[in-house]
């Protein structure tokens, strides 16, 4: 195969090319080692050495050949070379990194490894950087799929779905995500250096208008949804109750689950039977939300003009992040900015659980606290500068570090087998036709208040249908737009109580 892709380079006129007997050596040992680690018995891959080897070799695969070969792209029926690259994962030397995860692996594979925080950290890491080196390398996947950050998620659903990692470990990182509570913490520090940058005098602007657009996207995706049902025979009220509200609800805590809750109090039948066909619909929306995500990026690539820098939602407003004044940022403006976003967590939650829990008898998250308040701060200006710039460092760490331990752990929590058995035609054209609603719908509404079509779809559309917060950073990320977490928020949070508010009517109304 090898041999005939080089004489297929070397026939539409491209270089000659000389393979690394290393590839050659990786290609051998993987073929022969995969087949070894799975038992057809009982339908899983065992845990043995031979699969943490399997793994280094993918990783040294992939660093090898891009270290040590020419790249070959085709462009307009020629390949054209470009310069080698030096792969630098999180900007260790790439023997240096693959040599801390096989020893992480090693550790794991033998129980050596402890369970605790570090632990965890560690073993996610050595996934999702592994699974991240590789995802960004894949030609169409790397443009159109999400790249590494979306092969982390799945490869962690697929490992942990066919218990390749033993289950302490597996039981571990569902504490990291769970009882720790890694998400939220990684939702703080978003939100608030997120907001911090934005310019005072377009932010009251730009959250008036988004209220409007979360409301196109709610109605596109009803529209579309209902549409595609009638193809399968599903009636319009069954649409809306059973696939739109889950879906455009904010995610599964703050969606699923409280509708389920308003199904059983309204008709008297168990929230179960809502919540796991519910769950279903939310889990095959969310992928294909993810990977619209990465398709609107490609297409802002190609049409610049609809879409802003990342963190710019409203046209024609300038320059939506605050002007870089060159503040020096000391290791305690870094102290003071995590004070002060764990503060306003509290905050939010103080609110949340103590003085005002409920508006109109529907309950309001802490996070949709949280970013009401940091708003009010920051078009304040009461924040300093030095601590407003600490702020985004803060962010573009947790954005740029330790977004690949969130993707690990949501991929942890997705069952591949049970995703699959939901995968009827009707269902999965059902779901992905409130998808494209809920971005037609938010790109139109969003256009005509002032803002970025592109942006507006992914933030106030993709962000109401996908799993939440944790949906939102795959969102996000697949998008690369990690600077519009505090909009993705609004559109989990509020939006997703405003959802609660319209299935609290259609239930009463339809289903009595």
């Amino acid at each position: 195969m090898i041999s005939l892709f080089r004489r297929k380079i070397k026939e539409n006129g491209g270089p000659t090319y000389k393979f690394s007997p290393m590839i050659y050596i990786n290609i051998f040992v993987i073929a022969i080692n995969l087949p070894l680690c799975y038992d057809p018995i009982n339908g899983i891959f065992t845990a043995n050495l031979q699969k943490i080897y399997i793994l280094y070799t993918y990783f040294i695969f992939a660093c090898y050949s891009e270290l040590h070969l020419t790249k070959i792209i085709f462009m307009e029926g020629k390949f054209m070379s470009e310069e080698t690259k030096v792969v630098k994962p999180y900007g260790l030397q790439w023997w240096l990194c693959g040599a801390i995860m096989l020893i992480v692996i090693a550790a794991a594979a033998t129980g050596a490894l402890s369970t605790d925080l570090a632990g965890s950290f560690a073993l996610m890491l050595s996934i999702g950087i592994l699974c991240n080196e590789i995802g960004e390398r894949i030609p169409f996947w790397n443009s159109y799929v999400g790249g590494g950050l979306v092969l982390a998620f799945l490869v962690s659903a697929f490992l942990f779905t066919y218990n390749v990692i033993p289950q302490k470990y597996a039981d571990a990182m569902i504490m990291v995500m769970d009882e720790a509570d890694f998400l939220s913490f990684f939702i703080i520090f978003l939100i608030t250096g997120s907001i911090l940058a934005l310019d005072r005098k377009l932010l009251i602007r730009s959250f008036a208008g988004y209220i409007p657009a979360i409301f196109g996207g709610l109605l596109g995706a009803g529209v579309l949804g209902i549409l595609a049902g009638l193809i399968f025979g599903v009636s319009p009220t069954n649409v809306m109750l059973k696939y739109v509200l889950p879906v455009m609800g904010g995610g599964n805590g703050a969606g699923a689950v409280p509708l389920s809750q308003i199904y059983e109090t309204v008709t008297g039948d168990a929230a179960a039977n809502y919540y796991s066909f519910a769950i279903t619909i939310l889990t095959i929306a969310n992928i294909f939300a993810i990977l619209t995500a990465a398709i609107l990026r490609k297409i802002g690539e190609i049409k610049p003009s609809w879409t802003g820098n990342g963190t710019n939602l409203i046209r024609k407003g300038g320059d939506f992040a605050t002007e870089d004044k060159k503040v020096k940022v000391s290791m305690k403006d870094l102290g003071g900015a995590f004070f002060l976003a764990v503060g306003f967590y509290a905050l939010g939650r103080l609110f949340a659980k103590a003085l005002l829990p409920t508006i109109g008898g529907v309950a309001i998250h802490q996070f949709a606290y949280m970013i009401i308040f940091v708003a009010i701060v920051a078009a304040a200006g009461i924040v300093p500068d030095n601590i407003r710039a600490a702020a985004k460092k803060l962010q573009s760490f947790f954005t740029t570090n330790l977004i690949l331990i969130i993707m690990v752990g949501v991929g942890v929590d997705t069952n591949i087998i049970e995703l699959a058995k939901a995968i009827t035609p009707g269902n999965v054209v059902i779901a992905l036709a409130i998808v494209i609603g809920a971005i037609i719908g938010s790109a139109i509404v969003g256009y005509l208040v002032g803002f970025f079509p592109i942006d507006s779809a992914i933030t106030a559309g993709l962000c109401m249908a996908n799993r939440g917060g944790s949906g939102d950073l795959a969102v996000l990320g697949a998008a690369k737009r990690m600077g519009l977490i505090a909009y993705a928020q609004l559109s989990s949070r509020l939006g997703g109580g405003i959802v609660l508010i319209i299935g609290s009517i259609l239930f009463g109304a339809f289903l009595k």
